[in-house]
């Protein structure tokens, strides 16, 4: 049994369908990049998969049990977090006053705060300074690690790199690849870079117009494959573009 299912997911914006019978599962200790174009349909996935956006159809599961319905905050306490596009830290808290609060709202675990000062031991001396403060790199950092505070199963990362500086990206990817390494929780990231997802997932998810157009390891596919996918282009189409 897969930790994270996906089924036949339908996610609306009007009349716009943004997500269009996405499907996938999530193995225990499991990395899915999902990638694709602007306007793919990447965060509205993922917010679907947080609770913070209702699907029209299709389901969600988490451990066996069905979790499509439950609001965020029920999905945040059963073992699933988001860290979201744009980071969205309490401006007017301190970074450790930020980490509390998932601390306090989620499920008790191995991460605390000595533990996520571990796995990113650049904002040890940031934990008292305001989050509105922040350098980009700095902002992504405190979100994930609020996101690991609340223990969960499926750690849920919107846009990671977007914004941030090569070094910024890489010292979170540092931090992420310590995350992985202990398979303790499976990871959902949305990441604009290819090259980054195609080196740090198990598997990849491509998304175009709202579908999944490949899914696997990126080891199965060449690179000519998984950039016609990223934009959308089928066999006989390549002329046009």
């Amino acid at each position: 049994m897969s930790l994270f299912s996906v089924r036949n997911l339908v996610c609306h914006h009007g009349l716009l369908a943004a997500v269009r019978d996405v499907s996938f599962d999530l193995a225990q200790g499991e990395v899915t990049c999902v990638i694709g174009a602007n306007g793919a349909g990447k965060t509205t996935l993922m917010r679907a998969l947080a609770g913070a956006h209702t699907p029209s159809s299709g389901s969600i599961w988490l451990n066996g049990a069905e979790v499509t319905h439950l609001p965020s905050s029920t999905r945040f306490r059963s073992g699933i977090a988001m860290s979201p596009e744009g980071r969205r830290l309490f401006p007017d808290m301190t970074v450790r006053e930020n980490l509390m609060v998932a601390a306090e709202n989620g499920r008790s675990g191995e991460w605390t705060i000595d533990s996520v000062v571990g796995a990113f031991p650049h904002m040890e001396p940031l934990l008292d300074k305001f989050a509105g403060g922040l350098s980009g790199g700095q902002r992504q950092s405190a979100a994930i690690a609020r996101a690991l505070l609340a223990n969960p199963d499926v750690l849920i990362l919107d846009e990671v790199s977007l914004g941030l500086s090569p070094a910024a990206v890489g010292q979170v990817y540092a931090s992420l690849e310590k995350i992985r390494n202990q398979r303790s929780m499976s990871m959902v990231i949305v990441e604009q870079d290819l090259a980054r997802s195609l080196s740090f997932a198990d598997q990849i998810v491509c998304m175009a117009e709202g579908q999944v157009e490949l899914s696997g390891a990126p080891s199965d596919f060449t690179r000519d494959q998984i950039t016609a996918a990223y934009f959308g282009i089928h066999e006989g189409e390549a002329a046009h573009v």
